[in-house]
């Protein structure tokens, strides 16, 4: 968040649930550091204005970049599972305001070592197929670590390279050997499981 508001960027998330459902799905993920707005009532109103609200009523996952003059800019839908790109996000936002364009990125964190040896999942606390996942490990009696790529420095660039540029959760490393997505018959085969 410190590199968007760096940018003079305010980050907003919106929704077409109720301020309830968005109060617990916050809490669910350990806190939400911008605002959460509800889009309940009329439903969907305004993710109907940006185009995209699905006739099911639920909306499209996307980003829109508006620049100061509430004009849009940028748009990018993309797939429900999938982690936007904050990195192509800045860059968007340096493109869009000349007055933000040089100013020099944040210090990143510096990377922790990302754990190995047994099974370590790369996942979000979001993601339905991680939902599915530690249900899964659960069932079988599985031990894992788990690595949520949204806070732990350096663990969504190790799944983009695992994954081939992409931030695909869940992403296993099981003694080494990566599993990309929630694949039931590799899991299966890497972890000699019969079911």
């Amino acid at each position: 968040m410190a590199s968007f508001a760096g940018l003079d960027t305010q980050v907003l998330g919106i929704s077409v649930d109720s301020v309830p459902c968005l109060t617990a799905w916050a809490k669910d993920l350990g806190g939400i550091t911008y605002p959460l707005l509800s889009d309940f009532w009329p439903h969907g109103a305004v993710a109907q204005q940006f185009g995209v609200l699905r006739q099911e009523g639920y909306t499209e996952r996307a980003i829109f970049i508006l620049d100061k003059q509430g004009v849009i800019r940028y748009v990018d839908v993309h797939d429900i599972a999938a982690q936007p790109d904050n990195d192509e996000l800045r860059r968007a936002i340096r493109e869009i305001d000349p007055a933000v364009r040089h100013r020099p990125e944040p210090p990143a964190p510096e990377p922790a070592a990302l754990p190995h040896g047994g099974i370590v999942m790369y996942c979000t606390k979001w993601c339905p197929d991680c939902k599915d996942a530690r249900a899964w490990l659960a069932r079988h009696q599985l031990p894992y670590t788990e690595v949520d790529i949204t806070t732990t420095p350096g663990a969504a660039q190790q799944v983009q390279r695992w994954a081939g540029g992409n931030r695909t959760t869940p992403t296993f490393d099981i003694d080494g050997t990566i599993v990309v997505d929630f694949d039931l018959p590799r899991l299966r085969q890497v972890l000699k499981i019969s079911d």
